[in-house]
């Protein structure tokens, strides 16, 4: 079996409408991925799969969200190997140290290109840092991440495609649940 992480992009249904988490367990269990689990309440699941690519189990699991939910939500999914190469990578390590809930991934579908982040560094502020590694977009953020133009010009059309992001904290504890440590959210049996 191979685990994996699933992120998804939004789980607000709708005015006053949030998925509930043991709903999302129920969900992926009902498509037969073992284990599911999650971490806090803004769309982390980790679970375990035999013979399924990253796509497919991204379809997968948008289909069975819009069929449960009602609303179609992108998820991005990486294989356990290369979530811990994501977490390896952090390029700000010395922030995410001091500050790490002001360190975020953009966790892209489809490799960023160096053009993005080109476009992207006009939104960058004095006191913010931006880089792609692997693929994906870092951030640090010195300051409220709400006030910051760079957290509003990472669009799709901007950012290079469908992406999540995920501040450091919930990105190194999903590398934990890979890992086999860490915290033990609640797991749903079938």
């Amino acid at each position: 079996m191979t685990t994996y992480v699933a992120l998804l992009y939004s789980i607000v249904l709708g005015p006053g409408r949030r998925v509930v988490m043991s709903d999302l367990r129920a969900m992926a269990a009902g498509l037969g991925l073992a284990n599911p689990r999650t971490l806090v309440a803004t769309g982390n699941l980790v679970f375990e799969a035999n013979g399924s690519s990253v796509a497919e189990l991204e379809r997968s699991l948008e289909a069975a969200f819009a069929q449960k939910f009602g609303k179609h939500v992108d998820i991005i999914v990486r294989d356990g190997e290369a979530w811990l190469k994501l977490v390896a990578a952090n390029p700000f390590p010395e922030e995410a140290g001091r500050d790490p809930d002001q360190v975020a991934v953009r966790v892209m579908r489809e490799p960023v290109t160096a053009d993005v982040i080109e476009r992207l560094r006009p939104y960058v502020a004095a006191d913010e840092k931006l880089a792609a590694v692997n693929g994906d977009i870092w951030l640090y953020f010195s300051r409220s991440v709400g006030a910051s133009r760079l957290l509003g010009a990472l669009t799709p059309r901007r950012a290079g495609g469908i992406g999540t992001s995920r501040n450091w904290n919930t990105v190194r504890r999903l590398g934990e649940l890979v890992a086999g440590g860490g915290p033990g959210p609640e797991p749903c049996a079938k």
